[in-house]
């Protein structure tokens, strides 16, 4: 059958786009003769006859199905000109979320939605529910977990429903992969919807004009027919009819559907309820779980928990939601008294302190749990350091004899401390005096010096956390950045009210460490009044130099270490007094030692007389001023910092009268030892004297230690010299007049002499003895001896010629023979005494008158020089040695 019409052309629609089930007018040619005429319409391959609506030929109205293509054309196919074609096209848009209060021109689907949050289509009023896709683009979810998203935008929503919405956090779940150019194009649709939502009311107006003109159609003809049938309720007329008729249908309709609507209704409440618990369950399992986190030590988790409970029903006004709540709010707390609990606890290390501290400012406790862990610490140190010195001191009067407290230095069984000191040739700086002994050295430690070193110990291991967790404090590095900076300023004013207050604690502990520490070592230089808290130790002893050198080093050591953690220096000036008046203890100790170890060197001497005709006591006096002088060369030392041991003058005279002291007691040594016989040797009155200050109290204070010490060594020489030449020159000058009165001899009545006689001879062997001895033992000391010799003989020899009233001719020759003869032999010794008596001598004798008498003296003279060649060669020797110095 040919067609007698042509196909039908679609020129144009309006609009030209919309969503589904948008109302839009066809125009073109050949659009059918009539309504049945038209049996076909598709709009982008939908099907929309069902919704057509025929106006004429060149018009048809309809609505815009749910099509699978975006853009496509308008086909309109009648039975009198067959499929036609189009010239225009439409496109489809995504159906935008229509909330519960918006205005809409269309009738919305009900049947076929797609919600967002579960991914799948229900069948439920989309009404109730929010927009899929504001941006109006294709969704590409991200890999970000949705744990590390909240991490990330803590206290924020992806929801753009949500008062706390985060752009960036919806933007990188559902479009971390979109291109810049669709980005722009969903800054587009924004606009486009901004501009809609502008538009109001009159909007939707326009786009469903149609279904208010038909509205308003319908609502005419009720009206008019009403009009006509009038306004009052009559028995038979229309309004009464259509009431009755709409009450029956509503009495039917409620008993068809009321156990249906009831089941409904019913289970509505149960859904709802369920999916109240299910989107809340976080809440109502939080008291739960925070108990159960709380038992395995997860804080960070349950503090994140309350953290996003607080925010999100904090402010409820829902009474379930109010009521757990609560129940957080209360495990919360006993999780602050738990925290502070373990925050107090002690000993406890600075890096759970920090922690402790940190969760307890997360959880925003009230207080400062910080300063109040600062002063637990401070309190602890305290504690620690008194009950050091309580167990020492208990452990002291248990075992008193365990400990030595002079190191057992007078043992026979050890060598003393002098004497190993006195082998090393050098200390090195920084190696204690107790290197080169055994190992029960280590056991032997005085109470009050391994307490010091334990005190220290103790100290050095707390002082440096507690004085880091005060810096933690003042920088705010304690707390999380959230604390931070809802507690910065009111923290700044605590830091600036309590910068005074951990001053006070540091100075507390500086004091009570120094204090303590004087008990032990220096307990005179603390009052009465704090010997109970700081001393107690009823030791009589006083600890050796030693010991007090060891105990220097290790207060050194601890101030160093205090130095490095910046403590200021006026805090630390109280140990810097506390290691000088130990050095200068320590100076004091060592030279009363010293002097001690000196006294009883008397008892050592052995005389035993090297090749130097010296016995060991010198030498053994030289070890001991030498090493008293290195053990105090590192007490002596400054360090930097430190003041000089010397620097007040009643310390410089104290050391100078030790000092003093110990040459004299030396000194007494020499003299007990050249005095005395072995068993005669009395030093023990010695230590009297040497701990008297008064025992050179008539020394002038401007003499010097050298010419104090060499004066009484002088003094002390001259006093040996003179008994030693009394004892060898008396016999000698005692056996002169004997010897020359001998057999009755005369000067007036004698012989010719023949040679010099045997009592002169015997004088000089007996001066060739003392030369030798004394030779033996020095031969620098041989003409200082054999001078005063010779001249006690001389004068002796001068007194005994002036007393002879007269000589004859051959008592005369004798006795010029005779001191001639002495004179010459000793010629090397002769002194202007010695000389001036043999002057005197020969002044007493009658002048020689003949040639004669003078010769035969000649030959005498050298007869007895012939025949004592052998015995007179020691004064040759003199002679020569002294010739050539």
């Amino acid at each position: 059958m040919s067609r007698s019409r042509q196909p039908p052309l679609v020129t144009g629609i309006s609009p030209n786009e919309g969503i589904p089930w948008t109302k839009v007018t066809i125009r073109g040619e050949n659009l059918g003769t009539g309504p049945t005429d038209l049996i076909g319409l598709a709009i982008c391959g939908h099907n929309c006859l069902l919704t057509a609506e025929w106006m004429s030929a060149s018009k048809i109205v309809c609505r815009v199905g749910q099509a699978k293509n975006d853009k496509g054309d308008i086909i309109v196919t009648t039975k009198s000109g067959g499929r036609g074609t189009s010239t225009v096209s439409f496109k489809l848009l995504k159906p935008e979320k229509i909330g519960i209060l918006d205005q809409s021109a269309v009738w919305v689907d009900e049947m076929n939605y797609y919600d967002m949050r579960t991914d799948r289509n229900k069948g439920i009023p989309p009404l109730s529910l929010r927009p899929a896709n504001p941006l109006g683009i294709e969704i590409e979810k991200s890999k970000f977990s949705q744990k590390d998203l909240e991490m990330l935008f803590h206290g924020m929503s992806a929801d753009f429903t949500s008062e706390n919405f985060s752009a960036a956090w919806y933007l990188i779940e559902n479009h971390s992969n979109t291109s810049f150019e669709q980005l722009k194009m969903a800054v587009a649709n924004l606009k486009r919807q901004a501009n809609k939502k502008s538009e109001g009311s009159l909007a939707y107006v326009k786009g469903g004009l149609s279904t208010f003109f038909e509205a308003q159609d319908a609502l005419s003809a009720i009206h008019q027919k009403l009009e006509a049938d009038g306004t009052e309720k009559v028995e038979g007329s229309m309004t009464q009819k259509l009431e009755n008729v709409l009450n029956r249908a509503s009495n039917t309709a409620d008993t068809l559907f009321q156990e249906v609507l009831g089941r409904k209704d019913k289970a509505d409440s149960t859904r709802n309820a369920l999916n109240v618990l299910q989107r809340f369950k976080f809440l109502f399992n939080l008291p739960l779980n925070i108990e159960r986190n709380i038992q395995k030590g997860d804080y960070d988790v349950v503090i994140n928990d309350y953290e996003k409970a607080k925010s999100l029903f904090g402010k409820t006004e829902v009474q379930v939601f109010k009521k757990y709540y609560a129940e957080v709010e209360t495990r919360i707390e006993a999780l602050r008294e738990l925290l502070l609990d373990k925050l107090l606890e002690t000993p406890s290390t600075l890096h759970d302190q920090k922690r402790y501290i940190r969760y307890l400012s997360d959880l925003h406790t009230p207080g400062d749990p910080a300063w109040q862990c600062i002063g637990a610490q401070h309190k602890w140190i305290l504690q620690l350091m008194h009950s050091c010195k309580e167990g020492y001191v208990k452990d002291l009067k248990a075992n008193p004899g365990l400990h030595s407290p002079m190191l057992d230095l007078d043992n026979d069984t050890r060598p003393s401390v002098l004497g190993h000191l006195s082998q090393t040739a050098s200390l090195k700086r920084g190696s204690s005096f107790q290197s080169g002994r055994d190992d029960t050295w280590r056991y032997k430690t005085p109470h009050r010096v391994a307490f010091v070193e334990k005190l220290t110990k103790l100290v050095l291991s707390q002082l440096p956390n507690f004085w880091k967790l005060w810096i933690s404090y003042v920088n705010g590095s304690l707390f999380s950045e959230t604390a931070e900076k809802s507690g910065q300023i009111e923290r700044s004013k605590n830091v600036r009210q309590r910068q005074n207050d951990f001053k006070k604690m540091i100075q507390e502990v500086m004091h009570s460490l120094v204090k303590l520490a004087r008990g032990a070592l220096l307990p005179l230089s603390i009052r009465d009044g704090e010997a109970k808290q700081y001393g107690g130790w009823e030791v009589k002893c006083e600890l050796s130099g030693q010991w007090l050198a060891h105990a220097i080093q290790t207060v050194r050591l601890t101030h160093e270490s205090l130095t490095a953690l910046e403590i200021p220096n006026d805090v630390l000036q109280t140990i810097q007094d506390l290691i000088l008046d130990l050095r200068v203890r320590c100076v004091m100790v060592t030279l009363q030692h010293t002097a001690e170890e000196i006294k009883r060197l008397a008892e050592k001497e052995d005389w035993i007389v090297d090749n130097e005709g010296l016995t060991s006591l010198p030498c053994q006096f030289e070890q001991c001023i030498v090493c008293s002088l290195q053990s105090l060369k590192g007490v002596l030392e400054c360090k930097p910092g430190e003041a000089s041991v010397f620097q007040q003058p009643k310390t410089q005279e104290e050391v100078c009268q030790l000092s003093i002291n110990i040459m004299q007691v030396f000194i007494y040594c020499l003299e007990q030892l050249s005095t005395k016989p072995d068993a005669d040797i009395d030093t023990t009155h010695l230590s009297v004297d040497v701990s008297s200050p008064d025992l050179f109290g008539s020394v002038h204070e401007d003499f010097s230690l050298t010419s104090v010490s060499m004066a009484s060594l002088k003094e002390l020489d001259q006093r040996l010299f003179e008994n030693y030449i009394e004892l060898k020159a008396d016999p000698i000058v005692g056996s002169l007049e004997p010897g020359i009165y001998a057999g009755y001899f005369d000067w007036k009545d004698c012989l010719p002499p023949t040679g010099v006689r045997n009592y002169l001879k015997e004088a000089l062997v007996n001066i060739i003895a003392v030369h030798a001895e004394v030779f033996t033992v020095s031969k620098e000391l041989v003409p200082r001896v054999l001078s005063k010799v010779v001249e006690a003989v001389s004068e002796e020899l001068s007194r005994l010629m002036q007393c002879v009233s007269s000589f004859s001719r051959n008592g005369a020759l004798q006795a010029r023979l005779e001191i001639c003869a002495l004179r010459d032999t000793v010629a090397v010794y002769l002194t202007p005494e010695s000389k001036s008596s043999f002057k005197q001598a020969l002044e007493a004798l009658p002048q020689l008158s003949s040639g004669a008498d003078k010769k035969l003296l000649e030959e005498l003279l050298n007869k007895f020089k012939s025949s004592m060649h052998l015995q007179l060669t020691c004064f040759q020797a003199a002679s020569s040695t002294m010739m050539k110095t």
